[in-house]
């Protein structure tokens, strides 16, 4: 009955530090998921990847031990009731997650008490005992609320606790007021060597991010019957501890290096932080609608039909420069004079056209078909016996065809090559081509811009390049297709 009165009483003050602690709950989230100096060499695969939104959990870091001094009584639950005595620990626990951690640990607990032996053949006397006992064990913490949806980090851990123990009991007894005297019921020299199974809760109160203090109840369920000395035939059953205890824990590691503790730190403070704040998240960019195209979005648009490429204001209304009446997308004389208004249709005002301008702009027609005719004719065709060298007499005619080339200077020249369908050869027809216009402007000194590359067209000898005098427009130069089958000559 004792015993259910301290549980009482310890599992009270619990439920009193956590009503006052759940109104103190942290805004600090407990690290930067960007910071990779806290994360372990093994999970910075995970941590690039999230980096770069190709997985979606962050990786978890790496935290700090908590290194815990506990004092307290420890009361022996046996035939005649609870026996208080005192008790020390000393534990290092280790989170696994946010939620479990392991926390191996040791401890002294003694103990003392006296009853009435109810055995009948040695009935009324009077038995007491004394024990000291050396634990050795691992608990395995459950953190119930690590994790909420409604604060951030906790300032109050509530844990409960399971696990085993190896435990080494030294026992004495006394019996009817004599000398105390070692007690072993097995013959064991006055020591008994057992397991206990631990089960327990606990709470824990944040000082700080490196302290704080813990209440604890463990009860410890053992195999032994005789840890008071005594056991009786009416009714035989194991002796029990029942632990109360406070702990001092500080935690070990370099906060530059590790956060928290993770039973410190709610899980869900990235995936919250994110919707409230996103620094990470993949937003899609706004489109505003804009029907016609034309940089004003609909609901500005005064003229939500302009049609494609005219220029507008900031208004989406289409630009009349001269104010003529004719939007600047079909006025072909967008500068119109005043004094030459009205206009027609097309934006043309009604003034005679000056004659330094006719003449100005039959100049500008002709120049303009002068440059779209090419007159050069009969350019040859460069042979290479093997590899992609020019040899002298190929230098020769290319010397030659120079100099047509510069008298025409409103003429590109395409130089054609002929590669078979092998890769080796296409790679080897790309080198000739680009052998012969490198020629013709690193020697020749004509503008690299005139020249237009082309191995893959045409059906000729493939160890000849064609040049051809043309109009056209194409690049002047183009990636090698194998580069790796480069000719060695």
């Amino acid at each position: 009955m004792a015993s259910k009165k301290y549980v009482l009483l310890m599992v009270s003050l619990m439920c009193l530090f956590q009503t006052i602690s759940f109104a103190q709950t942290s805004t600090d989230w407990g690290w930067d998921w960007k910071d990779s100096s806290k994360i372990p060499t093994q999970r910075i695969p995970q941590y690039n990847e999230f980096l770069n939104n190709q997985y979606p959990y962050p990786a978890q870091p790496r935290d700090q031990w908590e290194l815990g001094i506990g004092l307290g009584t420890p009361a022996l639950s046996n035939e005649w009731g609870n026996d208080f005595g005192f008790g020390a620990n000393l534990t290092l626990r280790k989170a696994l997650n946010h939620t479990f951690s392991l926390r191996p640990f040791v401890a002294y607990y003694s103990n003392k008490g006296s009853g009435m032996d109810a055995n009948p053949a040695t009935v009324g006397n009077q038995i007491a005992y004394k024990n000291n006992s050396f634990h050795v064990g691992l608990d395995v913490l459950s953190s119930l609320n690590t994790a909420s949806y409604y604060r951030g980090n906790p300032k109050v851990n509530i844990y409960a606790i399971t696990g085993v123990e190896y435990f080494s009991t030294s026992l004495q007894q006394s019996i009817n007021g004599g000398a105390y005297s070692s007690f072993s019921h097995s013959g064991n020299n006055g020591i008994e060597n057992n397991i206990g199974l631990n089960l327990g809760l606990g709470t824990a109160f944040k000082i700080s991010n490196k302290v704080n203090f813990a209440l604890e109840v463990k009860n410890t369920l053992t195999n032994n019957a005789y840890l008071n000395t005594y056991s009786t035939i009416y009714g035989k059953s194991n002796d029990a501890w029942w632990y109360f205890g406070a702990k001092l824990n500080i935690n070990l590691g370099n906060p530059a290096k590790r956060v928290q503790p993770l039973w410190w730190i709610n899980p869900n403070n990235y995936a919250y932080n994110e919707l409230n704040a996103p620094k990470h998240m993949k937003m899609p960019k706004v489109v505003l609608p804009d029907a016609d195209g034309d940089g004003v979005t609909d609901q500005f648009d005064l003229e939500p039909n302009t049609p494609a490429g005219a220029p507008v204001d900031s208004h989406g209304v289409s630009k009349d420069t001269d104010g003529d009446g004719v939007p600047d997308y079909r006025d072909k004389e967008p500068l119109t004079p005043r004094n030459c208004f009205p206009v027609n249709n097309d934006g043309i005002g009604n003034c005679p056209e000056p004659a330094c301008c006719k003449e100005l702009r039959d100049q500008i027609s002709n120049m303009k078909l002068a440059a779209a005719e090419c007159t050069i004719s009969d350019l040859p065709s460069i042979h290479f016996k093997s590899g992609a060298k020019l040899s002298k007499d190929a230098e020769k005619l290319l010397a030659a065809a120079a100099t047509k080339i510069k008298a025409n200077p409103n003429c590109k020249v395409k130089v054609i090559g002929h590669p078979t369908a092998s890769k080796a050869a296409q790679q080897l027809s790309y080198e000739r081509v680009s052998a012969v216009i490198k020629y013709l402007v690193e020697k020749e000194g004509i503008a690299e811009s005139r020249f237009i590359f082309n191995y893959d067209g045409g059906s000729g000898d493939a160890s000849t390049i064609d040049l051809l005098g043309t109009t056209e427009d194409g690049p002047n130069t183009v990636p090698a297709p194998h580069p790796n089958l480069r000719s060695k000559g």
